[in-house]
């Protein structure tokens, strides 16, 4: 069972390009979504390896990945600032009784409620541990400033530290969600969208409503 799973995965993401596709990504999305990814990946290496024992100047790339963060959540909320785009990630108290009086079976539009959870769950965690993680680059020089460990009192500096290491372990759950359902098998199309832009008139049919997200 496991291995027909596995060939069916496999064979999901090597489907060819074909003309019964729908265009779900744009290239600049894909490429947004793969540079973020990333840039979190390097923040959490290099904020939780050190605090395990692993021996490496962290302090460099951590913050220089922090930086690239804020740029890239800046320019994607830029972008996400369409009425259209709002309303796609919308999540209203119709969504939540619809997908429980579906069993959470709900053809939605471009995204599900799982989707929209998730974006705004990692949204609000980068959020914090992008504020918090400026405050604390206060701390140490930079090209921008020299380092001012008296800025803050030590019970803000306390606040500080709680709310960018709490974030960042809630980060770690919310990332391992998220690659645990994009690997699986009947979610194999959101990846490949994820990779190639497109899923199929088919899936597209099966999984969302024309009404609620107009493909034209």
């Amino acid at each position: 069972e496991t291995t027909k799973k596995a060939l069916f995965f496999s064979e999901e993401l090597r489907m060819d390009d074909n003309k019964d596709q729908v265009v779900r990504h744009s290239g600049l999305s894909r490429l947004f979504h793969w540079v973020m990814a990333v840039c979190i990946l390097t923040l959490l290496a290099t904020g939780i390896l050190p605090i395990l024992g692993a021996e490496f100047e962290w302090i460099e790339p951590h913050w220089i990945a922090g930086v690239a963060l804020t740029v890239l959540v800046l320019l994607h909320i830029g972008r996400s600032l369409s009425p259209a785009k709002i309303k796609s990630m919308w999540v209203s108290i119709s969504d939540i009784k619809e997908f429980i009086a579906g069993g959470g079976k709900v053809r939605g539009g471009k995204y599900s409620l799982e989707q929209k959870m998730m974006h705004h769950g990692i949204t609000g965690l980068s959020l914090i541990s992008l504020i918090t993680g400026w405050l604390m680059l206060l701390k140490i020089d930079t090209p921008f400033w020299q380092r001012d460990p008296f800025i803050f009192d030590a019970g803000t500096w306390g606040v500080l530290y709680v709310l960018h290491g709490l974030s960042t372990l809630f980060f770690v759950s919310f990332v391992m969600m998220h690659i645990y359902f994009s690997i699986r098998p009947e979610k194999a199309m959101y990846l490949r969208s994820m990779i190639k832009g497109w899923i199929t008139k088919e899936e597209y049919n099966e999984n969302h409503d024309p009404d609620r997200w107009d493909t034209k």
